[in-house]
C-alpha cells in the first residue's frame, strides 16, 4: 500500500499543510500507468497502421513535407527545416526521431520504394547519415500517390498534440506501402518486423483479391511468391515464407550472389555482387577477418572490396590455391554474414489494435481502406460537382434577361435587398443569388452563355458518372483495381531477390557431394574443403595451353577434344603433387599441379577449351616458349635444334622456383623432353631434311643440370632438328609421320604430300 498526502486547501492559513492520507494499492496503480505508457508506444510510435503502413512520425513527416510544397517537380531543402516544421507542428517526440526514420524513407537498401528523394549523405549499411543540416531532402514521386487527394475528404483529420492544427489519421495511401516497404519497430511486449516486396507482385495480388474477394492465399501466392529484398540476394528455403504468409510469423534464410571467377591464372576467387538485406560490407570483411584469424574459416588469402557507384556492390575473396571454392563459400555461410535469418513478425495496428495478420488479412485491410478512400473521394467530388452546377444554372437564368437583373441590382438600395428580389422574381436560391450579385460584368457577355451550357452539359454527363460509380460496387471496385495498375505500371520495377525452394547447386557440385564420403540415404555429406590428392594428367598442347584433368582416366584413347588443337606434353602426376615445364632457352621451371585450371569433361574425355595459355600461367624471357612437362624425379633426356642432346640426374634446388637444366651454346634452343630413366629407352631424332637417327638411352650418360650435353646427331649444312622424343625398345606402334609443306623440303614429293 502507498499513501498520498494532500496540501492545505485555498484560504486555509492555520497551518501550512494538513495531512490528508489516500490509501492506494501499488500493483494497480503501476499496471495503470504501464498500460497507459504501452498504449501510447504502441499506439502513437512503434506500430505501423495496416492501412497506410506508416507509424505516426512517418505518416507526419510525408504529410508537412506535402504542406509545404516539397514535390519532385521542385528543389531540395534543408533537412534541418523538414524536421523543425514537423516537431513544431505535429510530433513533439525529439528530432533525432523524426530525422532517422526521415533518412530511413530516404535509403534505396532499406525500402524498395523509397519514398523521400534525400539529397548528400543519408548513410549506409555501415555508415550513419550526415547530420540535418548537411543534407537535404524532397518528396518522391511515389511517395505523391500516400498523400494524394488529401483535400477532397478522403480520410479523417485528428487534431495535433496542442489542439492548434489536424493532421492526417491515416493516409489515402495509393499502394499497399506496409508490404512493398515493409516495416521494423520495438514497442512494449510486442514487435513487429515486416519485409519488403515487389510492387508490381504486391498489386497484382490486390487486384486479384479486389476481383475475387474469397481468394485463398495459394491464389495471392502466385502473385506473391516471397519478399523482394532491396538489395537483392538469394532467398533459400520458402516453407517459412509461406507460414508467415499464413500466419503471420515464420522466418528465412537470405544468402548473398556469390559468384566463382577465375581472378588470374593461378588464382580462384569468389566475388560478391549482392548480400542479405540489412548487412554491409565493411561488417561482411570484418566477420571473416575474424573467423579466419580464429582459425574457424580456412582456405582465403585475402578479400578485396572493389564496389564503386558505377559497378556497384564487389567484393573479391581470394582463395588459397588446391582448396575447393564451393567448400569455402559453405564455410563462409555459416561463419559469417554472407547468409543470414530474417524473421517475420507481422504486428501491425487494426483499427488501432494491434494484430498478427497473414498476406490474405494484410490485402484485405488494404483494399478495404483504399475502397473508402476511393468512395469519399467520388461522395466529395460528386457534391462539388452539384454545388456547380447549381451555380451555373443559376447564372444561365440571369444571362436571358441580364438587363432586367442590372437594373434590379442598380435600383435595390443594398446587397440583401436586390438578393431577395432576384430570389422572388427569378425562383433563385439564395446561393445562386448572392453568385450573381458578386460576379463581374465580363462573365455576362453572349459568349459566356455558350460556355456556361458547355459547361452544364459537361457537369451533368461527370455527375451521372460520379452517381453510377456510388451506385455499383463493382464499379467502384474496378475503379481502384484500375488506379492500382496505373501505380504498377509507372512505378514498379523487376525482382531483385531470386527465391530457391532449396539450397542451388551446380551440376558438378551435386555429383561431388553425392559422392563424398560419408553421403548417406540421398543426403550429402559437405564438401571437402581441400583438393583431394587425386590421380590426373597435366597437359601441354600444341598451341600452348596448360590444364590438368581431375581423373587419370587413359588419355590414349580420348584423344584432342579441340579441333583445332592436340596434345603436346602429357605427364602423369596428382591434384596436388608438382612437375617441371622446360622451356626453349634450357629453363626448367617447378609447377603446382593444383595452380592449373582443370578441365571441364565432355562426354568423359578433356575438353581443351577449359585451359589457360602458358604465358599467362608462367613467367617466360622474351622470344622464350615453353616446350614440355616432364616428372622432377625421373632422368630427363633433352634434345635441342642443333643436335645436341643430354641427360639430366633429378637433383634440382629444392629452394628455387626456377633453374638452368641445360648449358646452351649461342643461337641453340631446345626442341625437345622426355623421360628416360630405363635401360630400353630409345632416343630419337628427326630433322627438317627428313632425316631420322634412334639410339639406345644408355649411350648418353647422365649429367649434372649445368652440364652442356654431348652431340647427338650430325646435321647436314642448313638443316636443323624440329623433333626430339623417347620410345621403348619394345614399342612397336611408334610411327613418324611426315608432311611435306613446299616442293623442296620433301624431294620427290608434292606439297601437302603426308608419309
Amino acid at each position: 500500500m502507498a499513501r498520498r498526502q494532500s496540501p492545505t486547501p485555498a484560504g486555509d492559513a492555520s497551518q501550512d499543510f494538513v495531512e490528508n492520507i489516500v490509501d492506494i494499492d501499488v500493483t494497480s496503480e503501476m499496471e495503470g500507468s504501464f498500460l497507459e505508457y504501452a498504449y501510447s508506444v504502441i499506439y502513437s510510435r512503434a506500430l505501423p497502421d495496416a492501412r497506410d503502413g506508416l507509424k505516426p512520425v512517418q505518416r507526419r513527416i510525408l504529410y508537412m513535407m506535402s504542406e509545404m510544397g516539397l514535390r519532385p517537380d521542385r528543389g531540395h531543402v534543408k533537412s534541418a527545416r523538414v524536421v523543425g516544421e514537423v516537431m513544431g507542428k505535429l510530433h513533439p517526440h525529439g528530432d533525432t526521431a523524426i530525422y532517422d526514420a526521415m533518412v530511413r524513407m530516404a535509403q534505396d537498401f532499406s525500402l524498395r520504394l523509397p519514398l523521400i528523394d534525400g539529397h548528400g549523405n543519408f548513410g549506409s549499411l555501415d555508415d550513419g547519415p550526415a547530420a540535418p543540416r548537411y543534407t537535404e531532402a524532397r518528396l518522391a514521386a511515389a511517395a505523391l500517390t500516400l498523400t494524394d487527394h488529401l483535400d477532397e475528404d478522403v480520410v479523417d483529420f485528428v487534431p495535433n498534440y496542442d489542439n492548434q492544427l489536424t493532421q492526417p489519421d491515416v493516409l489515402p495511401a495509393a499502394f499497399p506501402n506496409l508490404l512493398v516497404n515493409g516495416a521494423t519497430g520495438i514497442a512494449v511486449g510486442m514487435a513487429t518486423n515486416m519485409a519488403p516486396h515487389n510492387l508490381v507482385e504486391v498489386i497484382a495480388a490486390a487486384r486479384h483479391l479486389i476481383a475475387h474477394p474469397d481468394a485463398s492465399l495459394d491464389d495471392l501466392m502466385r502473385f506473391v511468391p516471397g519478399p523482394d529484398l532491396p538489395t537483392g540476394g538469394r532467398i533459400v528455403g520458402l516453407d517459412g515464407i509461406r507460414d508467415a504468409y499464413a500466419t503471420g510469423r515464420g522466418s528465412f534464410k537470405t544468402r548473398a550472389k556469390v559468384e566463382i571467377e577465375q581472378l588470374s591464372a593461378r588464382r580462384t576467387g569468389l566475388v560478391v555482387t549482392e548480400l542479405p538485406y540489412m548487412v554491409g560490407p565493411e561488417k561482411v570483411i570484418e566477420k571473416i577477418k575474424d573467423a579466419v584469424n580464429g582459425k574457424k574459416l580456412t582456405g582465403i588469402s585475402d578479400i578485396v572490396d572493389l564496389t564503386d557507384r558505377q559497378h556497384g556492390l564487389r567484393l573479391v575473396i581470394e582463395l588459397k590455391n588446391g582448396f575447393n571454392p564451393n567448400a569455402v563459400l559453405q564455410q563462409l555461410y555459416r561463419y559469417s554474414p554472407m547468409e543470414d535469418s530474417f524473421g517475420i513478425n507481422n504486428v501491425t495496428l487494426v483499427d488501432g489494435q494491434p494484430q498478427t495478420l497473414g498476406l490474405v488479412a494484410l490485402l484485405s485491410v488494404y483494399v478495404g481502406h483504399r475502397i473508402d478512400v476511393v468512395r469519399r473521394r467520388t461522395a466529395f467530388r460528386l457534391l462539388k460537382k452539384k454545388d456547380r452546377l447549381h451555380l451555373v444554372e443559376g447564372l444561365l437564368i440571369a444571362i436571358v434577361d441580364i438587363d432586367e437583373v442590372i437594373q434590379i441590382i442598380r435600383s435595390s438600395d443594398e446587397a440583401a435587398a436586390a438578393r431577395t428580389r432576384l430570389m422572388s422574381i427569378y425562383d433563385l436560391s439564395e446561393i445562386q443569388a448572392n453568385y450573381i450579385l458578386e460576379l463581374r460584368l465580363r462573365q455576362l457577355t453572349k459568349y459566356s452563355r455558350i460556355e456556361l451550357e458547355k459547361e452544364q452539359d459537361e457537369l451533368r454527363r461527370e455527375i451521372a458518372e460520379l452517381e453510377a460509380i456510388l451506385g455499383s460496387e463493382e464499379r467502384l471496385r474496378g475503379l481502384v483495381s484500375t488506379e492500382l495498375g496505373e501505380i504498377a505500371e509507372k512505378y514498379g520495377t523487376p525482382r531483385r531477390t531470386v527465391l530457391l525452394e532449396s539450397e542451388a547447386v551446380s551440376p558438378t557440385v551435386a555429383a561431388a557431394l553425392a559422392a563424398a564420403p560419408g553421403a548417406k540415404g540421398g543426403k550429402a555429406a559437405p564438401l571437402a574443403l581441400e583438393i583431394a590428392d587425386d590421380p590426373c594428367w597435366a597437359i601441354l598442347t600444341a598451341s600452348g595451353q596448360i590444364a590438368r584433368t581431375s581423373n587419370q582416366e587413359p588419355l590414349a584413347e580420348s584423344g584432342p577434344r579441340s579441333r583445332h588443337d592436340v596434345f603436346r606434353s602429357v605427364v602423369k602426376t596428382s591434384a596436388r603433387g608438382e612437375i617441371a615445364a622446360v622451356t626453349s632457352q634450357g629453363r626448367m621451371l617447378r609447377l603446382q599441379v593444383m595452380d592449373m585450371p582443370v578441365l571441364p569433361p565432355m562426354s568423359g574425355l578433356p575438353n581443351l577449351a577449359g585451359g589457360v595459355q602458358a604465358k599467362d600461367f608462367i613467367t617466360l624471357l622474351k622470344g622464350e616458349s615453353l616446350v614440355a612437362f616432364a616428372p622432377l624425379d625421373e632422368i630427363l633426356a633433352i634434345g635441342t635444334v642443333q643436335g645436341i642432346v643430354k641427360r639430366v640426374q633429378p637433383e634440382y634446388p629444392l629452394n628455387r622456383e626456377d633453374w638452368e637444366v641445360i648449358a646452351l651454346k649461342d643461337k641453340d634452343l631446345v626442341v625437345g623432353v622426355a623421360p628416360a630413366g630405363q635401360d630400353d629407352t630409345e632416343l630419337v631424332f628427326l630433322t627438317r631434311e627428313a632425316q631420322l637417327l634412334r639410339f639406345s638411352a644408355a649411350n648418353v650418360r647422365p649429367q649434372g643440370r649445368t652440364a652442356g650435353g654431348m652431340a647427338g646427331i650430325k646435321l647436314a649444312a642448313g638443316d636443323s632438328v624440329i623433333f626430339f622424343g623417347a620410345v621403348t625398345a619394345t614399342d612397336d606402334d611408334a610411327v613418324v609421320v611426315t608432311i611435306s609443306g613446299t616442293d623442296g623440303a620433301l624431294p620427290g614429293t608434292a606439297p601437302g604430300a603426308a608419309k
